[in-house]
Formats: C-alpha cells, structure tokens, sequence
C-alpha cells in the first residue's frame, strides 16, 4: 500500500443494509408528515367552508324571520284599512239614523229618514261589491231553510217569505239568506 492511499474502513454488510432501511424510514416519515399537513390544510380549508355555509344559512334564517315580521305586518295593516274603508262607508248611515231620532215625533219625517238611510246603504254596499242573494227558488247553496210549509198555492221549493235577507261578495257568501220555503 501506498502511504499516500487512504485505506477505507470497511462497513460490515449489516450497516450499510441499514442505512438504506434508515432513508427508506425517513422518506416514509416525510412523505406522513406531508401528507399529514395536506390533511391538516384540507381541514381548515373545509372548516373554513363550513364557518361561510353557516354564515350564509344565519343570515338567510334572519331574513325570513325580517319577512314574516313585515309580511304579518301588511297583513294587518291591509286588515285594518280594509275595516276603516268599511266603518268610513258606514258611518253616515248611523248619522241619518240619529238625525231620524230627533224627530221621532213627526212619523213621515222618520219613515222618509229611514228610507233615504236605507237607500244609500244599499248604494254603499253596491260600491263594495255585496249584493242581495235573489230569494225565487230555494237553493240550499245559498238559502238557508228555517221554516216549511205545504200549501198548494205555491210551487215545490218555492220561498214563501225572506226572515233575514242574505248577501255575497262576488261568488263567496257573506250570509246565507233566511227562509220559509213551500210544500
């Protein structure tokens, strides 16, 4: 041997089987840790989501409960407008029917008070859309039958005579009329 020749200690065959085994563990550790940081990344990247889809859910739960508040809101201010516009329409006839009053002791004058108080009833109840239920025929869709009688005179079915005059809106009744209907 030369002197100028480094001798190399030679490695027994198990530790050099090691080493590699040792690079192998590493590079799987690492490879974990990676993959452990990716996870952890996905995780906050999800959560993260999730805290949005809350936020969204919250904030859209909040905007109903806004809309059923106003929506109960027009409600009854629709319901309340609709009985003053009723009330409004009615009140004069409660003035003619006091004005009537006073002169309870001169009879024309109340029975002409009354009619007038009635015809413009009538007039405000045209305006609001109601009109008397016709009384010819008894139909049980609109006539409620009280009374019965049999007289040959009068046709089957026939209404004799209208205890309480009913009324409708359109196709939907607001009273049914009262009636004594024949044979």
């Amino acid at each position: 041997m030369d002197q100028n020749e480094v001798k190399t200690p030679e490695v027994p065959e198990k530790e050099t089987e090691k080493a590699p085994k040792e690079e192998k563990k590493k590079a799987k550790e690492s490879a974990l840790k990676k993959e452990a940081e990716e996870l952890k990344n996905k995780i906050a990247e999800l959560e993260e989501k999730l805290k949005q889809e809350e936020e969204k859910y919250l904030r859209m739960l909040a905007e109903y409960d806004n809309f059923r508040r106003r929506a109960a809101g027009e409600k009854d201010a629709a319901y309340n407008n609709a009985a003053t516009d009723v009330l409004t329409a009615i009140l004069p006839i409660i003035d003619n029917l006091e004005l009537a009053m006073k002169y309870a002791s001169e009879a024309e004058k109340v029975v002409k008070g009354v009619e007038m108080t009635l015809t413009r009833f009538k007039e405000i109840l045209e305006n609001l859309g109601i009109s008397e239920i016709e009384c010819g025929t008894f139909d049980p869709n609109l006539h409620n039958a009280v009374m019965h009688i049999e007289d040959e005179s009068y046709g089957e079915g026939q209404i004799v005579d209208v205890l309480q005059k009913g009324y409708k809106k359109d196709d939907k009744i607001i009273r049914y009329a009262m009636v004594r209907v024949a044979n």
